[in-house]
């Protein structure tokens, strides 16, 4: 019987072999989860149980047990590639079903898709045209197109007064110095994302009464104009005046087909202080016509496509799922797990939320494979393979010198 429960022994040993090779084998694997060999003995049992003094059968394999520790984060240069810093793995899918996965070596296909290296699709939380997040699910793609212009039509500014500047007393002219206190410039936009350079002009004319005017790409005929803005004793601007807030300038033509772009300011945060003039604020509402330029991937797993004019625009949010029992999933290969009976249906959700750990953009999670603590493992086996063969050699041994009694 000794035979048979050394063979039972060597078997267990190949295995555990086998395993702590493949866990080696992996130790550069991007997002691998190392498995450990589980043994139970043997006896020989009827119906009526197991004797107490029953001398065992041997060994057999209980099962090969996957752990999900967290390993390591490398950082990388590729701002697709995700790691997860938590519970949770990514969902991807193709035309064979869904898989998950922690390797988040991710890029683009032909079609602009988020793919691993086997081109299946890492899934996401859609995301609505105003770049809201919805509850809808599919494949993240990574929409290219340029974002459309949008014309200016308010200009926010905040400046400050000189309450002791002089009233001019020259007309206006926008080339005259002498006929203006002070003035600033911005940029303005057309309906076709073309820029102009507006000038607005600050001539005072009494005591706390000021005027405007702006001229739009220094050319005069495109002067619009002049409207009065008034403060009170402390400086600050009068109800009347902050009540018809955001002026309305009319409108200039830009003469290249787009449409007129309206004028209306507002100086709800100006102020006539005893203090130089001064620009605290110049903000307006239009940009130019932007071409994507990268791509952002938040803690929380939101895509954000950052394009040249400064605008950002939300593509979707990476879904991650988690198990109640992640040993239970079915290694597929390619560092892939797909769903069984005994891990449990997904738990689908966003990054932060529940168990779900946090993402990490421009990183990898390395493999959880420890080299030395295998290649312990691995002369672990070894030894144990070495001594169930001395264990058939002995056994050998005792039966020689049993048929060699005369």
């Amino acid at each position: 019987m000794a035979f048979r429960v050394a063979v039972s022994g060597i078997k267990a040993a190949t295995t555990a072999l086998d395993v702590t090779g493949n866990n080696i084998a992996n130790s550069n694997t991007t997002g691998f989860k190392v498995s450990r060999a589980e043994f139970a003995d043997i006896f020989a049992a009827s119906n009526l149980g197991t004797a107490g003094d029953a001398v065992g059968q041997g060994v057999q394999l209980s099962r090969v047990a996957q752990q999900f520790t967290q390993a390591n984060i490398a950082f990388t240069d590729n701002s697709l590639d995700m790691a997860i810093n938590g519970e949770g793995f990514f969902v991807v899918r193709d035309e064979s079903g869904v898989g998950y996965t922690r390797a988040g070596a991710f890029g683009l296909d032909a079609q602009g898709f988020v793919v691993n290296g086997t081109g299946q699709r890492l899934q996401a939380f859609q995301a609505a045209d105003d770049g809201s997040i919805t509850g809808a699910t599919g494949a993240l793609q990574i929409d290219s197109t340029n974002i459309e212009p949008e014309p200016t039509n308010r200009i926010d500014a905040q400046v400050n007064l000189d309450a002791a500047e002089p009233v001019p007393t020259a007309a206006f002219d926008p080339d005259n110095p002498a006929s203006f206190n002070n003035s600033t410039s911005l940029a303005i936009f057309d309906s076709l994302g073309e820029s102009h350079l507006a000038t607005m002009f600050f001539r005072k004319t009494g005591v706390n009464a000021w005027e405007t005017h702006v001229r739009v790409d220094n050319d005069n005929t495109q002067l619009v104009g002049g409207q009065a803005i008034a403060f009170d004793t402390a400086g600050a601007l009068t109800a009347a005046s902050g009540a018809a807030m955001p002026l309305d300038f009319g409108s200039f033509d830009p003469g290249n087909g787009a449409a007129p772009i309206a004028m209306n300011i507002d100086f709800s945060g100006a102020t006539q202080f005893g203090a130089d003039f001064g620009v605290n604020a110049l903000n307006q509402n239009g940009f130019e016509t932007g071409r994507l330029t990268g791509l952002d991937v938040d803690e929380q797993g939101v895509v954000l496509a950052r394009f040249s004019n400064g605008k950002g625009r939300n593509l979707g949010q990476v879904a991650l799922a988690n198990f109640s029992n992640p040993q239970g999933l079915q290694p597929l290969g390619d560092t892939l797990w797909a769903e069984t009976n005994g891990s449990g249906t997904p738990l689908v959700g966003a990054p932060g939320t529940a168990s779900l750990g946090l993402v990490q953009s421009g990183a990898l999670e390395e493999s959880n494979s420890e080299l030395a603590e295998q290649l312990v493992n691995m002369i672990v086996a070894q030894r144990n393979f070495q001594a169930n063969a001395q264990v058939i050699r002995t056994e050998d041994e005792v039966t020689q010198t049993v048929i060699n009694i005369r």
